[in-house]
């Protein structure tokens, strides 16, 4: 019997649901893949044989809890897990029912601290998917330590420094995974399509899906200050009263094809999450990052890496006058865009899946040699 690999799947942001298509749809060819979210509509298109089974949130309120255990303190090796809340315990019921009913190989969080533990709880074997930040919480390396590998959606070479040398022992990084590379057309050809000029210096603003929306009136300034070049944005901005667009700040919204308004840019502008950052990184253009507040300072470690790589030029805030702006765009005119190809792998997807295929084909073997077991730890099993 194929034992099958469940996947969980966070439903904030866009980069959860794009790396996990990308690897399931690999996945599949080798065994069965069930994906487990709050929101089944946001993976796109999936191969045949792909189940997804949707959970209740585990974060977002109903009205069916008991309001007065709100105020009850959690302990310090979970994130988020308040008492009385029928619909965590729906999830975590609905969950524990499969991995009895299925017996599965793996089950892969993307991502939550709580859901490690409890497949580990439950005697199923977990890979934790990493992310930037202060992770050094309980809760965090509690799922870490549980885990029989991490799956970082990274280069190596864009790793924290504080990570202990055991979570990188048992990690497999995947640069870029989820990001369509042969997608990414070239400048010349995306302004074509888009409908661009191709002789204005143009400059790209991408907002995020995981936030509240990027603020424009910094984005104002400096396209005031640049008045023969075209400023586009492209996903959530949010404006304030007091800002007076200039003309060449131009506001597309949510758009379908981000790759395409990239790869249109001369420069960009973005803040840094996962899938952000490596279609940027795909482009190999100049570049400006703004880290916008996550949780564990996540886009704040991220933007750290980038800059101590020379691939970006960081600014912690937003930039308050047009000379701020001239500054980034001098230090980020000096990085070298053509170094970024190292830092994205059009085969990461592949090479993800193979590694979670292999690790779930070992962690089941048969014992092949005389005697009793002999136990070793994972990573050394495995090497």
């Amino acid at each position: 019997m194929t034992r099958a690999v469940g996947y969980f799947v966070h439903h904030q942001g866009r980069g959860h649901a794009e790396r996990a298509r990308a690897i399931a749809n690999e996945l599949v060819r080798h065994r069965p893949v069930t994906l487990f979210c709050a929101r089944p509509d946001i993976f796109g298109l999936l191969e045949p044989g792909i189940e997804i089974i949707e959970l209740p949130s585990l974060f977002e309120p109903t009205g069916e809890e008991a309001p007065l255990m709100a105020a009850l303190p959690q302990p310090s090796n979970v994130h988020c897990a308040p008492l009385g809340w029928p619909g965590i315990r729906r999830a975590m019921a609905r969950l524990g029912a499969w991995f009895d009913e299925v017996d599965p190989a793996l089950f892969v969080t993307d991502v939550s601290a709580e859901l490690g533990q409890f497949a580990r709880l439950c005697s199923v074997p977990h890979i934790a998917v990493l992310q930037h930040g202060d992770r050094s919480d309980p809760g965090h390396m509690a799922a870490y330590e549980s885990a029989v590998g991490l799956l970082a959606p990274y280069a190596k070479a864009l790793e924290q420094d504080d990570r202990p040398s055991w979570m990188k022992d048992k990690t497999h990084y995947a640069p870029g995974v989820g990001i369509d590379l042969p997608a990414m057309p070239g400048r010349e050809e995306a302004r074509r399509t888009l409908g661009l000029p191709q002789d204005r210096d143009i400059v790209c603003v991408v907002a995020g899906g995981g936030g509240t929306g990027m603020p424009s009136a910094p984005l104002t300034l400096g396209a005031r200050c640049e008045p023969d070049s075209l400023w586009f944005t492209i996903g959530k901005v949010t404006s304030e009263w007091h800002e007076t667009p200039p003309g060449n700040l131009l506001h597309q919204g949510w758009v379908d094809n981000p790759m395409n308004w990239i790869a249109a840019a001369d420069r960009i502008v973005s803040s840094c999450g996962n899938t952000t950052v490596h279609m940027v990184l795909a482009a190999r253009k100049p570049w400006v990052v703004v880290p916008e507040w996550r949780y564990f300072d996540e886009q704040i470690a991220k933007a750290a890496v980038l800059e101590h790589a020379g691939l970006a030029a960081v600014m912690q805030t937003w930039p308050s006058h047009g000379s701020a702006w001239r500054a980034l765009w001098e230090t980020a005119s000096q990085l070298t865009p053509a170094e970024r190809g190292a830092f994205v792998d059009a085969e990461a997807a592949r090479d993800a899946a193979a590694w979670i295929d292999g690790l779930a084909t070992s962690l089941w073997a048969e014992p092949t040699h005389d005697g009793p077991a002999h136990i070793v730890p994972i990573t050394k099993a495995l090497a």
